[in-house]
């Protein structure tokens, strides 16, 4: 059994993925809009398998995603961390946020203490997030982090993505 670390920011709490957040999951990937660059919309059955996934990543990869939590009021916000699924050329950095939370930082927040871990805890020597042309929202966020474009990779999906790195946070 993996020991999943909890993370903390200044306003979030990254805590492991559990059964408790399948009402956020339905709610993103539900929508269409908001889900459209993870894979959505899906329908219950299809959250519960996003869900199930992030769970299960942490035990058969040692890294995976949080659920992002406000500390103030534990109120779900969306998910980040680390996805490598099978066939991908090496993880990356990944993340959403629900509807309501967007605008707000959280994205940011909760990816520094991510990309930290990355570093810190496992040791990478490279963190990356592989991004589609389209997605302006998450090339700003990129952008924002500092991330440098750094290939052009075509991706089993049959798609082709840029590649950015994304630096290693300062020092708290």
């Amino acid at each position: 059994m993996v020991c999943i670390p909890h993370l903390t920011t200044d306003r979030l709490l990254l805590r492991p993925p559990s059964e408790l957040d399948l009402a956020a999951y339905c709610e993103f990937y539900g929508d269409g809009e908001a889900s459209h660059f993870s894979g959505g919309p899906l329908d219950a059955v299809g959250a519960w398998n996003r869900l199930a996934r992030d769970c299960g990543h942490w035990h058969l990869r040692g890294y995976g995603k949080w659920t992002i939590l406000l500390k103030e009021s534990e109120a779900v916000v969306g998910s980040v961390g680390f996805a490598w699924p099978t066939g991908w050329p090496r993880p990356e950095l990944t993340w959403w946020i629900g509807s309501s939370w967007r605008r707000q930082g959280f994205a940011k927040e909760a990816s520094i203490a991510a990309i930290a871990y990355g570093y810190t805890v496992l040791k990478w020597s490279l963190v990356e997030t592989h991004m589609k042309d389209e997605n302006t929202a998450a090339r700003s966020l990129v952008s924002s982090l500092s991330g440098q474009k750094i290939a052009r990779e075509d991706f089993p999906d049959g798609v082709s993505r840029d590649v950015f790195r994304l630096p290693r946070p300062p020092a708290s």
